[in-house]
């Protein structure tokens, strides 16, 4: 599901089968309004809570389980975006058009699309309340000035190539908020292509650049942390470690960000660029859910991807407490395991295919240039092919930027692309 908010009138819907997979963004500028329609009827063997990858990858596979008719989707937006491809939107390498198709042109043939928002969760009596409609806030005003953008959403992403191309001179200020995000290297994948369109138009010596992040790493995985390192160091690029953005000031083009290790001291940075990663968090509606942990997220065994408390429920993607990367990448290694989980349940057997963590970042760091991060929960890569995946290069790029979007659109969201396991076999000779 695309942003989620507080919701107030609903309707009822009885699944057999949960599968939970809103997005995790919430953010907070643009106001998006939806009038929701009933339901065909009111029991589905399986209900997917969620649109996106994940939702529409299960319900392609789930269709071809129990048929189309037994199968729904709850989702309220009318446009379906590959949202991976926005770091070459944001830097101008692809346009926005080219992430979107229509949700109905995406939804498998014959499962009934519900075009609503979940109210509410209520597994104890096996009922999903819909909302009838919603506002909600957007980003913050500072969106409507110039010189800011974020790839991080549809309403902004445009904003980022504007400001990039309208930069003059002075300091050009990346951040990484204080909370998980989706595809934590996109916060610097944007950086990266902003220092080489810089250079390519001669305006490089007039640029400061500033990734400033709430993190005390630049990448959780240390081979690739490495060699961005050393990307950072040739290319002139000032890290600020343990700084979080809390308050941007538009009209003075001013940045306000919090000292982690100093709670509370604060430091003021000037800007003519801005790009800003928001903070993120579970939707509204799984906050304080009984399907969900302390913090939000949906509780799920991070092998089988089943509930830790109701047997009939399942999460995938970006609203699960799964620890590790949030990417699309997850998503179609976690829909491979899910799907054999899935099946067995309704056997009444145990699950026994497990999910490792995998994820992957193609990390871009320039117009044709990409390292390609692969790792799994502990942190270890786990990469594909049989070279050291932590040098940029020309193939990664085109795969990243022509390959992948190929993938997701005829693959991962037919529900025939469980991630790169069986390749990785093949190419490492059984031995990984």
């Amino acid at each position: 599901m695309s942003v989620i908010g507080v919701v107030s009138s609903c309707s009822c819907l009885c699944p057999g089968v949960w599968l939970l997979k809103p997005g995790m963004q919430k953010m907070s500028s643009f106001s998006l309004h939806t009038a929701a329609r009933c339901a065909a009827k009111d029991y589905y063997e399986v209900l997917v809570l969620g649109g996106g990858a994940g939702g529409i990858t299960m319900s392609a596979r789930m269709k071809r389980k129990v048929g189309a008719g037994n199968v729904a989707v709850v989702e309220p937006s009318k446009t379906h975006y590959y949202q991976p491809l926005w770091t070459l939107v944001g830097g101008g390498a692809k346009q926005l058009a080219t992430s979107a198709r229509p949700t109905g042109s995406v939804m498998p043939k014959g499962v009934e699309w519900i075009q609503s928002r979940v109210a509410a969760l209520d597994p104890d009596k096996n009922c999903v309340w819909l909302e009838n409609d919603i506002k909600i806030k957007g980003l913050p005003e500072g969106f409507h000035y110039p010189k800011i953008g974020s790839n991080y959403s549809v309403h902004t992403v445009e904003k980022t190539w504007k400001a990039l191309q309208d930069f003059k001179e002075g300091n050009a200020i990346f951040t990484f908020p204080n909370t998980p995000v989706k595809c934590a290297g996109a916060p610097q994948k944007i950086m990266y292509l902003s220092e080489a369109y810089w250079r390519k138009t001669g305006k490089r010596s007039k640029a400061n650049i500033m990734f400033n992040t709430s993190l005390g790493v630049i990448f959780g995985v240390k081979k690739y942390a490495d060699a961005l390192l050393e990307i950072i160091k040739e290319r002139n690029i000032a890290v600020n470690y343990k700084r979080n953005l809390v308050e941007v000031r538009a009209d003075k083009q001013e940045a306000v960000f919090e000292n982690l290790d100093k709670p509370g001291v604060t430091e003021v940075h000037q800007y003519e660029m801005l790009h800003v990663t928001p903070p993120m968090g579970p939707p509204d509606v799984l906050i304080n859910s009984p399907v969900s942990d302390e913090i939000g997220w949906v509780d799920v065994d991070k092998e089988t991807l089943q509930h830790k408390r109701y047997p009939n429920v399942f999460g995938i993607g970006d609203c699960t407490n799964l620890p590790t990367s949030k990417t699309a990448a997850a998503v179609a290694a976690q829909s491979g395991v899910l799907d054999k989980t899935i099946s067995l349940v309704m056997k009444n057997q145990l699950p026994t295919k497990k999910y490792d963590g995998y994820t992957s970042c193609p990390l871009v760091t320039g117009y044709n240039k990409v390292i390609l991060a692969e790792f799994d929960y502990a942190a270890q890569p786990l990469e594909t092919f049989p070279i050291d995946q932590s040098k940029e290069r020309v193939t990664m790029y085109h795969m990243k930027a022509d390959m992948m979007p190929f993938l997701y659109w005829n693959a991962l969201l037919k529900g025939y692309w469980g991630g790169p396991a069986p390749l990785r076999k093949l190419m490492h000779l059984g031995l990984k």
